[in-house]
Formats: structure tokens, C-alpha cells, sequence
């Protein structure tokens, strides 16, 4: 589920989205969320976009030129739409006239490519609403423009942050990072960490990324545990026929350390040990400070 917001920054989406889905068997899903009280009241708005596709409806809803684009940027990434078989469909949505607009293609070999418009009382709330209509296996999103305290953020947080804080799934923080290279994929040892291991790891393949594990050690006594623990995720990777370039140790704290090595490369990768959505929006996690700080793209995997 890749999300744009018509800014050019949140466009990187795409391309992310368009790369993960090489093979055949990924489905893609682009989502504009229009908030609701737009000046659309009217009725016979309704009728047309019932009848019509609304890319095609001869008026300019807010978001459909940003679908368009996203489209564009699919061709330039080599999945081109244009000619195949799609199917458009309106719901109503919240009392509001243009409600919830979608056009889904699909490619002979069946992958699906769909473009959505929906109406929510506001995007964070639209974004993870969409989710629960799938559910899809990751979310990707912009860079964030802002980020509060934690305690903070339950009365005033960004969308971003809303979101990667309640995400079921594994969300991807997008950045302007294509000119890097390679997945910096964290590891504690722990068994939730050895699944992250493995499914990012499976991305990376796909996307002919080389793989760094890494691991930090609060202390110098710890560091034995945390040579251990990228020694079993290589090992793991072995097992799976996927090649690690290298294995990386840190003595430190754990977020600055992921931060600063990690920035060199196209994509951190952590995973939030664990805590509820609950937890993470009241007490933070060393994935959340990867995330906000990072400069470069981050994926939280859940």
C-alpha cells in the first residue's frame, strides 16, 4: 500500500512500491486520502462518478492528478498499465459527494494495480482504515515533515507518525535514498528479530540489494551476544540461499549507533520488539527513534 500526498517527496512511494513488485505475484495499491468538507455537495457529482471512471469524468477531483503521475511513474519504473483490462468502482463514503473512487488493472499474468481515492475525516485515519480492507503486507509512506514526544503524540502527532506508531503491518519510511545501496538489516538475536531477518532479507533479494547485518551491544561485555546474534541471522540467510555481503558489531546505543551506520545505505531495517501499538505510542521504541532520525529510508518490520 503505497501512500502519496501530491507533494513531490511523497511520489518515492511509487517507486519503492513499483520496485518490490517485480514478480508477478506482489499486488500494488497506490492511495490518495482526500479529507472530508472539500466544497464537493452535489448530487449529480455522485451519478457521474458512479457511472464513470474517475480518471475519465472530465473534472478534477482533489487527488486525481496525483494518481495520474503515480501512474506515470509506474511506466518509468517499467509496469505499465495502460493496456491492461481495468474495472473502476464508487462507494459512498461518509456523507460525501464524491465518496471513495478506485480503478483496478490487471496484467495477464494476474497482478493487480489499483489507484484509490478515498474520503476519511482525516488521512492518518484513512490510511489505516484502507488497511483494514486489505490487510496488505506493508505500507509505504513519505518522509515525515514533523515528530513529538511520545506522550505528545497521542494529542497532536503527523500522519506519518500516526501511522508507523498504529500500523498493524510492516510500514516503510521512504526517503530520497535511491542513489544509495544495500539493506542495513538490524538483528538482537531475539525470534521476532530472526523473522524480520528473514523477510526483509527476501526484499532485498528481490530488489538485487546486498544484505549488511548488524547488531549493537549496549555494553563491551555484551558484545560476544551480539556477534552471536548476526552469526545465527547469516547462518539463518545461508540456510535460505541469500548471500550477506557483511557482518557488522557496535558498542553503544542501539538507536544512535543503527542511525549513524545505517544512514549510509539505502534502507535501515528494524523490527519494534515487540510492543503493542499501545506501547509504542506511550514508550517509544528504539525502531520509532530509528525511524524519525534516520537519513535515510527506514522499514519497520512487524
Amino acid at each position: 500500500l503505497a501512500c502519496i500526498d501530491g507533494t513531490d517527496e511523497s511520489f518515492v512511494t511509487v517507486r519503492f512500491g513499483a520496485r518490490y513488485c517485480v514478480q508477478s505475484n506482489c499486488d500494488l495499491i497506490i492511495l490518495f486520502v482526500r479529507p472530508i468538507d472539500q466544497g464537493l455537495h452535489s448530487g449529480g457529482l455522485q451519478v457521474r462518478l458512479a457511472r464513470q471512471n474517475m480518471l475519465d469524468a472530465g473534472f478534477e477531483l482533489p487527488g486525481v492528478r496525483h494518481l495520474r503521475r503515480a501512474i506515470e511513474i509506474l511506466k518509468e519504473e517499467g509496469i505499465d498499465v495502460s493496456a491492461w483490462p481495468q474495472e473502476a468502482e464508487h462507494q459512498d463514503a461518509w456523507g460525501d459527494a464524491a465518496g471513495d473512487n478506485k480503478i483496478e488493472y490487471l496484467s495477464p499474468e494476474g497482478r493487480s494495480v489499483v489507484v484509490k481515492l478515498k474520503t476519511a475525516p482525516d488521512v492518518a485515519n484513512g490510511i489505516l482504515d484502507q488497511y483494514e480492507l486489505g490487510p496488505y503486507n506493508l505500507i509505504i509512506l513519505g518522509e515525515p515533515s514533523r515528530w513529538r514526544g511520545e506522550v505528545a503524540a497521542f494529542f497532536d502527532s503527523g500522519i506519518v507518525q500516526t501511522v508507523t506508531t498504529m500500523a498493524p503491518c510492516s510500514v516503510l519510511v521512504a526517503r530520497q535514498s535511491f542513489a544509495k545501496s544495500g539493506y542495513f538489516i538490524c538483528t538482537d538475536g531475539s525470534s521476532r528479530s530472526m523473522q524480520a531477518v528473514r523477510r526483509s532479507a527476501v526484499l532485498a533479494t528481490v530488489t538485487g540489494e546486498p544484505i549488511t547485518l548488524f547488531s549493537v551491544a549496549t555494553t563491551e561485555s555484551g558484545r560476544s551476544a551480539a556477534e552471536d546474534a548476526v552469526a545465527n541471522a547469516k547462518a539463518l540467510l545461508r540456510a535460505m540461499k541469500i548471500n550477506v555481503a557483511e557482518t557488522r558489531v557496535a558498542v553503544g546505543t542501539p538507536a544512535e549507533e543503527i542511525i549513524e551506520s545505517g544512514s549510509l545505505y539505502k534502507v535501515i531495517v528494524v523490527t519494534d520488539e515487540g510492543r503493542s501499538r499501545f506501547q509504542r505510542l506511550f514508550r517509544g521504541s528504539i525502531a520509532t527513534d530509528v525511524v524519525r532520525a534516520a537519513r535515510t529510508s527506514v522499514l519497520d518490520v512487524r
